[in-house]
This record gives structure tokens, C-alpha cells and sequence, in this order.
């Protein structure tokens, strides 16, 4: 038997027991800890990239090595955090090359040194079917200050930044994480929900709604789709139809965030004065029951798409 990704999740973290510690287990973009350093809560995150998963042989390893580090920070950022420290698992295929290696260390250490980030050490392993890279990073919040994927309202906009879609021509290796924008949404406005986006806007903003006890409304017209995805769209049979990209694509690590509708145009405010380079759109709204539907030009109906699953229920 199979499982689909996030059932097999489920599945395999229940019962599992928090202790004095532990402030948000399992469920979330971090774990979030009290250890005990004063007005501060600890993120604790791990991910990995994965040769024929994330990557391909013939990438620039010094991009699959920032792009490593990038997708922790961008859980970090999701929580409102600042990252602090990381550790570095390398599983190496027996045809390995040390300069290949030393790329990828040099694209970790780049976007670490960019971001404050020390990595303090790791574990290397041999894995025959090829290179993967794990990193466990650990970051600060206010106390009292993470987003959660939980606290999504009736009534709420629905805020997403960046564009969406088209990422596998470059933004997958290449994108900025939100740490900036993160800390300061959670630090200045009462951000109730928020995510990063790594499997899709239509698979990702479910996990906010399931979390949260609620349903949605997407705005068609409002979606940003970014030019790589409207470029694909034209190349024709087989390519996938802009909007539809930016919902399903994946591997836009931007942030998803919701917040009162009341602050709505305070916060879309602020993000243009504070953070100008960079989009903000606000995409739908937070409605009472369950389900995700979506307002286009023929009306309002479900959203039967989905994002980006690693592997399918069978």
C-alpha cells in the first residue's frame, strides 16, 4: 500500500509526543521551541534536494548548493523568523566529483554569509542513487511572534507576494527567500495565517485552509503569473495554460499569507512603501466552510487543481 504524500505524513507523525519544549510540533513550516533564550523562540527545520527530484546532473552545482540553504530559509521566513545556524548532510553517489562538491559548498556558504547564517557542521554518507543534500537549519522569533499555518478567518484577504509559475526555467535554483518581508509582516501587522509556497498556490493554500477549519475564494484576474509562465503558455501543445501554471507549478517560494480584511489595504500599503521591488497581490478571500473555489470570467466553481505531489495514493 501507498500513501499520498501528505496522508503518509500524518500517518507517520501520529502519536508522536511533544515534551516541555515544544511550543508547535509537527504540521507547520518549523517547529517552533522554547529553549529558553530570553523574548525568543527557537524554528527548527529540515529539507533536503534530492539528484532527478529538485536537480539534474548537468545544474550548476554551486546553484543546487544555495538552493539547499534558500528552501530552509524560506520556511523561516514563513514562520517570521531570522535563521542562526544550519548543519549540512551530503549523500554522495560512488561517481562523486570534489569539484562539484566544492561548488555546491560554495553556493551554501554564499547565500549563508548573505543572511547570517553559520554552518557549524554536518554528516557525509554514500548514496548510490545519487547526490542528495539535507540541511537542518535553526532560527529566532519573537516569542509569541511565529505565523502559523492555523489561524487562517472568515472574512480574511488573501495575500500572496511575488509572481507564480514557470519556476523550472531558473527561480527554483535561483530565488530570494522572504526573510525580510516575513519578519517584518509578523512584527508589524497582525498576520494571521502564513506559508511559504513550494508545491503550488492550489496545493499549498489548502494546507492553510485544512489548518485553519475553513474555506476560500480565488480571484482569476488577481493571480500573478509571471512571465515565465505566460511564455511557456504560448510554446504550444503540451504547455500548460499561464494561470493554470501559476496555480500547480510549485517551487515558487513566495510567501501566503492572510490577514484581516480590515487591514488589507494598510498592509498592501506598507509592503509597496517598505519593500517596492518586490509584488504584492492580494488574491481571494477566506470564506466560512470547507472547499476552495475560484472566480473567473464564467463564474465561481471548485478548484479541482492541485499542486506539485511527490508521489500519489496507490
Amino acid at each position: 500500500m501507498k500513501l499520498a504524500e501528505f496522508e503518509l505524513i500524518e500517518r507517520l507523525t501520529r502519536g508522536l509526543k511533544p515534551n516541555e519544549h515544544v511550543t508547535l510540533g509537527a504540521g507547520d513550516d518549523c517547529a517552533v521551541l522554547d529553549l529558553g533564550v530570553p523574548g525568543q523562540e527557537v524554528l527548527f527545520k529540515t529539507d533536503a534536494v534530492v539528484e532527478g527530484v529538485h536537480f539534474t546532473r548537468d545544474a550548476c552545482f554551486q546553484r543546487v548548493g544555495r538552493k539547499a540553504l534558500a528552501r530552509c530559509l524560506s520556511d523561516v521566513a514563513a514562520m517570521g523568523g531570522r535563521p542562526s545556524a544550519a548543519l549540512v548532510t551530503l549523500g554522495l553517489a560512488d561517481d562523486y566529483r570534489v569539484e562539484d562538491l566544492e561548488a555546491l559548498y560554495e553556493g551554501i556558504r554564499s547565500l549563508a554569509s548573505q543572511y547570517g547564517v553559520a554552518v557549524v557542521g554536518g554528516e557525509t554518507t554514500r548514496n548510490p542513487g545519487g547526490l542528495f543534500v539535507s540541511i537542518s537549519l535553526i532560527g529566532l522569533v519573537p516569542k509569541g511572534k511565529s505565523a502559523r499555518r492555523s489561524g487562517a478567518k472568515v472574512g480574511d484577504a488573501i495575500f500572496v507576494s511575488g509572481r507564480l509559475g514557470g519556476s523550472m526555467d531558473g527561480k527554483h535554483l535561483d530565488f530570494e527567500p522572504r526573510i525580510e518581508q516575513g519578519s517584518w509582516l509578523c512584527e508589524c501587522h497582525a498576520i494571521h495565517s502564513m506559508m511559504d509556497l513550494s508545491d503550488g498556490l492550489a496545493g499549498d493554500l489548502r494546507h492553510i485552509l485544512k489548518a485553519s477549519g475553513v474555506g476560500a475564494e480565488l480571484f482569476a484576474r488577481s493571480i500573478p503569473v509571471s512571465l515565465e509562465a505566460r511564455r511557456r503558455s504560448r510554446l504550444g501543445e503540451g504547455a500548460k495554460p499561464a494561470l493554470l501554471a501559476a496555480l500547480t507549478d510549485g517551487e515558487d517560494f513566495e510567501l501566503l499569507f492572510t490577514v484581516a480584511a480590515r487591514d488589507a489595504v494598510r498592509v498592501l500599503d506598507s509592503w509597496k512603501s517598505r519593500f517596492p521591488e518586490v509584488l504584492l497581490s492580494c488574491i481571494g478571500r477566506v470564506l466560512e466552510g470547507a472547499g476552495l473555489r475560484i472566480r473567473d470570467r464564467l463564474g465561481i466553481r471548485e478548484l479541482n487543481a492541485h499542486g506539485y505531489v511527490h508521489f500519489s495514493e496507490s
